[in-house]
């Protein structure tokens, strides 16, 4: 995403195309957009903004293509309040010298 732009323009457009059809989803789509546009501690907050995009892909998709009750039955589990399940989503503050000192080989 830093080194080309375009390619969060397209990623936005993509999941615009589904709108309107899902209250859940036009809130997460929303809220991703807000993500997106802020950088302050991006890398800690990459894993996090990457499941939120995949989900809101999959549900933008759903939406489109799928019977509405499994579109909603989806938006309702995995937006419906934020799911987290990604390994490694750290939150700001965490000590990221401390655990990689610690993974290192010691002397």
């Amino acid at each position: 995403m830093d080194r080309d732009e375009a390619t969060v323009a397209a990623f936005l457009a993509e999941i615009d195309t589904a709108r309107g059809a899902n209250p859940l989803l036009d809130a997460a789509i929303a809220a991703l957009k807000a993500e997106l546009t802020n950088r302050k501690g991006l890398e800690l907050r990459a894993r996090a903004i990457v499941e939120h995009m995949a989900v809101v892909l999959q549900a933008s998709l759903l939406v489109k293509h799928a019977p509405a009750s499994v579109a909603d039955a989806f938006c309702a589990t995995r937006l419906g309040s934020r799911w987290l399940a990604a390994y490694g989503v750290l939150p700001e503050g965490v000590d990221l010298d401390g655990i990689i000192a610690r993974a290192l080989p010691g002397d």
